[in-house]
């Protein structure tokens, strides 16, 4: 049934320049993947995504984020996700219902249950098999953030939750490293301050037991 593998952490951990790398790792392996991310992964998907990340809508109230997100990962569940499962592919994915705890309901102040109540009648309470999270200071990933979407230009156009105050993404990765401390069995929790190459060492090292439980030759 695949194997479903989830990205996360907060603003700079670094998770786009893993995920590559690990997809590729998969890619050299011979195990089928798909990539993809949220809020996105669809044609619907990327259009919440303009309105969820764009820089002007500063005024956005979190329940408005918790609407749009759920709309876009109903979406995105129903035409990748599942059935890239379904075809026993791994779907590794950038972001999934433990941002939105960690956003939405850790940061934005939105209650948890209402969260999960949300996930579990509109996606079905799916929930992937594991997730790594990239835990790295707030300070150092605001500032690896702040550097790359304006040497991009990224930040003109999904620059949002980068402009929110210091202590929005500090209650953002508590949120992350309460939830992981939670459900310890589903979490692999990485250091994300080391080289891009020792990150890369780490998640590969935690990953290829479950990979081979799950049937894939690694």
């Amino acid at each position: 049934m695949g194997l479903f593998i989830v990205f996360e952490g907060i603003e700079g951990c670094g998770k786009t320049t893993q995920i590559d790398l690990f997809s590729n790792y998969l890619k050299q392996h011979h195990v089928p993947v798909t990539v993809t991310r949220e809020p996105g992964g669809t044609p619907i998907g990327e259009e919440i995504r303009r309105l969820f990340l764009k820089t002007d809508h500063r005024g956005m109230l979190p329940i408005t984020e918790l609407a749009l997100i759920t709309a876009a990962r109903a979406q995105h569940l129903a035409d990748i996700i599942e059935p890239a499962l379904s075809a026993e592919r791994v779907v590794v994915c950038d972001r999934f219902y433990c941002a939105t705890l960690a956003y939405q309901g850790y940061a934005g102040g939105l209650d948890c249950e209402l969260i999960q109540k949300t996930h579990e009648l509109f996606c079905k309470g799916i929930q992937p098999d594991v997730t790594v999270l990239l835990d790295c200071p707030t300070a150092v990933g605001l500032s690896r953030s702040r550097a790359r979407n304006k040497a991009d230009g990224t930040h003109a156009i999904e620059g949002r939750f980068e402009d929110k105050e210091f202590s929005f993404h500090e209650r953002v990765r508590q949120g992350y490293l309460t939830i992981a401390g939670e459900f310890p069995q589903r979490f692999i929790v990485i250091d994300a301050t080391q080289s891009i190459d020792a990150v890369h060492r780490s998640i590969c090292t935690a990953l290829t037991p479950k990979l081979r439980e799950s049937g894939y030759a690694v």
